[in-house]
Order: structure tokens, then sequence, then C-alpha cells
């Protein structure tokens, strides 16, 4: 397993040789510092906490701060990565090297949060006529059983909150990789805002 944490930049476009268009997400990779490594013998797994952007000692609580070694400034960013692929200690910087050789990620991030939406929206409901006179217009319609078994089932398709939940998507192809910039070009979109905290990772189907 490979991941880090980045960052999404926002989305372009790259044309290829051939003058193909691709709409790409630029995810920016900054380097990542090993806050921490837990083991079969202390924890009972295998695993390594990265952390990334530094952030004012006199903002964090002696509870988060007690976390971190004394050598290692409190990040604001901190995810647990199990089974990690490259042999690292605590205090090493892991960056945009990690995924070299890789060809598709696994890309995860909370989406954007539309607030409260009716059916239509939320699930792509057809709606009824929007001729005068029809009554039935954006409503999800009839939710009730008849007399067997007298009431509503449960996971019925209504409005509400829609989005700002833990997505995923997976094998997301890699377009272009720039060391310099330290970003990687991803094809297709990636959950939630600009500016957002990502957790990149080597594909698991792929």
């Amino acid at each position: 397993m490979k991941g880090l944490i980045a960052k999404k930049v926002g989305m372009t476009q790259i044309f290829d040789e051939s003058g193909n268009l691709t709409p790409v997400t630029v995810i920016q990779v900054e380097p990542n510092v090993v806050v921490a490594k837990k083991t079969k013998e202390n924890c009972g797994y295998d695993a390594v906490v990265l952390g990334l952007d530094d952030m004012k000692a006199s903002r964090a609580s002696k509870a988060y701060a007690g976390q971190f070694p004394e050598n290692i400034t409190p990040k604001r960013h901190l995810k647990e990565f199990r089974n990690f692929e490259k042999e690292v200690n605590i205090g090493d910087v892991v960056g945009l090297e990690l995924f070299e050789g890789s060809r598709f990620l696994d890309v995860t991030a909370t989406s954007k949060g539309k607030g409260f939406q009716g059916v239509m929206k939320r699930w792509g409901f057809h709606g009824g006529r929007a001729t005068h006179g029809s009554k039935f217009h954006r409503e999800p319609g009839g939710t009730g059983e008849c007399t067997t078994p007298g009431h509503s089932f449960k996971n019925i398709k209504l409005p509400g909150h829609m989005g700002f939940k833990r997505v995923t998507v997976q094998n997301l192809k890699i377009v272009k990789v720039d060391p310099e910039l330290k970003v990687i070009m991803v094809r297709g979109a990636v959950p939630g805002n600009k500016d957002c905290t990502l957790i990149v990772k080597s594909a698991v189907k792929k």
C-alpha cells in the first residue's frame, strides 16, 4: 500500500500529441512527515502515521501536541496508512517519488455539500407534468403501502441532506507527473472543493 496526504488544486485540461483533449484534476503532493510508527508488538498491526502542514504550537492542545516527537512540528493533518510499502522511520520525509511506477490511483475526500435537496436533484426523480392543474410537479409521490404491510418501508428515497460525505474515486489514471511543481495530474474529477485535503493511495483494483 502506497499513500500520501495531498491537496486538490483544481481542474484543467491537457492535449496529447494527437491533439486529443483530456480533462484532468491537479493534485499537489507536498512532502509528508512520518510522525509515528505502529507495530504488531505495541498496537496489534503495522501502520505508519503521516502528517502534513505545520501549525503553530500555541494552537495545538497538549493532548494533540503530545503525539508528536520533540523534533517534529505539530501537523494540521494526520493520516494512518496500514501495510505501508516503503520502509521508513520517524522523522523521514515522503514525497511524490513514492508513486514512481504507479499508473492508477484511488483518491478519497469529502464531497461538496449541497444542503437540503428534493428528490429530483438528490435522486434524479423524473417529477410530474409541468402543465397547469397537474398538482404534482416535484414531489416524491406516494411512499406508504396499503393494508399490507400498512406502513412505509425503510431506506425510501426522500428529500434530505445531499453531499458532504466521504467519497472514494477508484482507478484514476495518472496522466502527468511534474516533480518540480510537486503535482500529479489524474484523468477525471476528484471529490471535494479546491484546496481540500485528499488521501491519495495506489489503486487497489489495478
